[in-house]
């Protein structure tokens, strides 16, 4: 008897869900609701597209799909090295300017369980809590808010203790395993915390394909960045390190 190899990429492409069967799911998340003048107050560009500033998410957007694609990667972690470096503000413009792609389903989760900001900087009023999510007490649909047809946010509303033992739980692992077989999305985004301020980012790792490092200009230093970045990569795949706060925008090529 023949047996053809079966290459990696064949492999995991294989046990992606097919999509049409998570189609009632998504119609059954409750829409998302933003205030937004809060949503703009805290710069989040790419949902209105009113601002330019959106564009430099749109590029960040491509050269993400491109390697995810390339590598048959789904999930994507984004962190930083200190608190105040604007890790939510990119995790949130990213998933917006995902969700103006239209062939690709987005799923964003705030898994900054000690100060969750997602909802706080949408204006979401009343989220649900993330906590009951990752230990398999809640439903899909009383977690995550739609926006569209093809982004849903898992918006969180108080803090967690003791969240790097929730975040490297089995059942943590399962939930996650379990959302994305019925909502078979092309990119989850999980906000983490700061990683020089606790073990949470590397007790989680395990659980995605790669990884995003958000530094401030003027405020990151160079060994927190190196540090991270050395510490991330024994772990992961580092996709890049995104400076934010910059406050020379590069305008030379005049669009």
């Amino acid at each position: 008897m023949e047996h053809r190899k079966v290459s990696l990429q064949e492999l995991r492409t294989s046990e992606r869900p097919n999509r049409a069967g998570s189609e009632p799911l998504w119609e059954k998340l409750p829409p998302l609701r933003t205030d937004v003048r809060v949503a703009a107050g805290n710069r989040i560009v790419t949902a209105s597209r009113l601002n330019p500033a959106y564009a430099v998410f749109d590029m960040m957007r491509t050269k993400l799909l491109q390697q995810l694609q390339q590598n048959n990667w789904t999930t994507v972690a984004i962190t930083s090295p200190t608190p105040g470096c604007g890790k939510t503000f990119v995790a949130l413009n990213l998933a917006f300017s995902l969700a103006n792609q239209r062939e690709c389903r987005t799923v964003l989760v705030d898994l900054d369980l000690k100060r969750p900001q997602v909802a706080k900087m949408l204006g979401v009023e009343a989220p649900s809590t993330i906590e009951t999510f990752l230990k398999g007490e809640s439903e899909l649909a009383g977690v995550f808010l739609r926006h569209r047809d093809n982004l849903a946010i898992g918006a969180n509303s108080q803090a967690v203790p003791f969240s790097a033992e929730l975040l490297q739980s089995r059942e943590t692992g399962r939930v996650l395993q379990e959302m994305r077989q019925r909502m078979s999305p092309d990119v989850v985004l999980f906000d983490m915390p700061p990683m020089l301020s606790n073990d949470d980012v590397v007790a989680f790792l395990p659980n995605v394909d790669c990884v995003i490092l958000v530094a401030a200009a003027e405020q990151s230093t160079l060994g927190e960045v190196d540090v991270c970045e050395q510490e991330l990569s024994e772990r992961t795949n580092v996709l890049g390190v995104v400076l934010n706060k910059c406050r020379f925008a590069p305008e030379k090529y005049g669009y």
